[in-house]
């Protein structure tokens, strides 16, 4: 009998957050082990277009959309979910996320735990969400018969925060669309155009630098790089524009007020949420991803970027290191001039502009959802299989 397996997607924030691009290319992947699992999904009503690509194989069970506001969609979690798991027949149910982990202790279940954020920044988000992920998620995440994390970095910080045992731990890397996130071979016709009608429609710049990140200040630290950049711009007048990508968030007011004060305010543009078709061709028609959060559960964007053959200059913090690793230029986040440094390098020094695409392009190959829904669909079995014999 194959085991009916849950996911609860109702975190993914229309798609719009790395959770949500994780969810979502989680159940895109999953199709190729349906033949093992029965799969499930709980969405909220306004999300179901998001997975009509997988009502083939998988069944999507509409959740009201009163749930939706985080307050709610908590309760539901913890009072709601548990019973419509009974009623559907799910026998392990996966939380992509610990902001939504149940305490239920008769469904067997996984949850994916991205970052320990809460408490390795204590300024990350207001006090209401920090008390919840120092506390209440730690409660849970004990409930919980498998946790997974997307690095090894986090995996070692669960056990040291959370006072997890190893055993109950299991890494699943994240992985990278590869029909979407790949180089486009020079002077390629179709390439040249896409690159100018997404430079029209944006009002975009030739060339900038890019930083995909959602404007959450201070922790993925787009302060400092504009200090870095007014210095870097000061020394080399003619440097490329500097483009941000990404929705406003916790702090974003802060980071607005520093891009008005700056003295190369009209190279500096800000986009905010960007179209998922319009992030590969960002990557691809950019100098190089700057990349200077100052902590990351993993960091997609600097191995998409990687896989699209554009030079990444990354911050090691959290998993960043682990991810990227010889394949980017390291600098200190703390440290502007540092940050101006790897701006100059990744604009005038074509032999190492040249290593950094080989061995990015070479470690993005690794990261592959493949694997990531491979990983995860063992871990369902394996919860079962536990599940039955208790």
């Amino acid at each position: 009998m194959k085991p009916r397996i849950a996911i609860s997607t109702s975190v993914i924030q229309r798609g719009k957050g790395g959770v949500g691009q994780y969810t979502l290319a989680l159940a895109r992947a999953l199709k190729d082990h349906t033949d093992q699992l029965n799969l499930s999904l709980f969405v909220l009503q306004e999300d179901l277009p998001l997975f009509e690509f997988a009502r083939e194989y998988a069944e999507l069970i509409p959740v009201e959309e009163r749930y939706r506001s985080p307050i709610k969609d908590i309760l539901w979690h913890q009072t709601q979910l548990p019973k419509a798991c009974a009623t559907h027949g799910i026998d392990v149910l996966h939380v992509p996320s610990y902001r939504r982990m149940i305490a239920s202790p008769r469904l067997p279940k996984v949850a994916t735990i991205h970052d320990v954020a809460p408490f390795a920044m204590a300024d990350k988000y207001e006090w209401k969400r920090m008390i919840y992920g120092r506390y209440v998620a730690k409660y849970l995440a004990h409930r919980q018969q498998k946790i997974v994390a997307v690095s090894q970095y986090t995996a070692d910080e669960l056990v040291r925060y959370f006072k997890l045992p190893k055993s109950r731990i299991d890494v699943a890397l994240n992985g990278i669309d590869h029909a979407r996130f790949f180089p486009m071979d020079r002077g390629d016709v179709r390439a040249e155009a896409e690159s100018e009608e997404m430079r029209s429609r944006l009002q975009l710049p030739r060339p900038y630098f890019l930083y995909i990140a959602r404007l959450e200040h201070p922790a993925k630290n787009h302060c400092r790089l504009l200090e870095a950049y007014d210095a870097y711009r000061k020394a080399h007048p003619d440097g490329p524009d500097l483009v941000f990508g990404g929705s406003d968030w916790h702090g974003a007011e802060t980071i607005h007020q520093r891009m008005s004060q700056s003295p190369f305010r009209e190279s500096i543009h800000n986009l905010g949420f960007v179209d998922d078709a319009d992030v590969p061709r960002l990557y691809r028609h950019s100098r190089a991803l700057i990349f200077p959060s100052l902590f990351e559960g993993f960091g997609l964007p600097p191995l998409e970027a990687m896989a699209c053959g554009v030079p990444v200059a990354s911050s090691p913090r959290g998993a960043l290191q682990e991810v990227v690793g010889d394949a980017g230029w390291i600098f200190d986040p703390e440290d502007p001039s540092s940050i101006a440094e790897a701006l100059h390098s990744m604009d005038s020094d074509p032999q190492e502009r040249e290593r950094l695409i080989v061995a990015g392009l070479r470690r993005a190959a690794d990261y592959r959802w493949e694997l990531t829904a491979e990983k995860m669909s063992a871990i369902y079995l394996e919860v079962f299989a536990r599940s039955k014999k208790s």
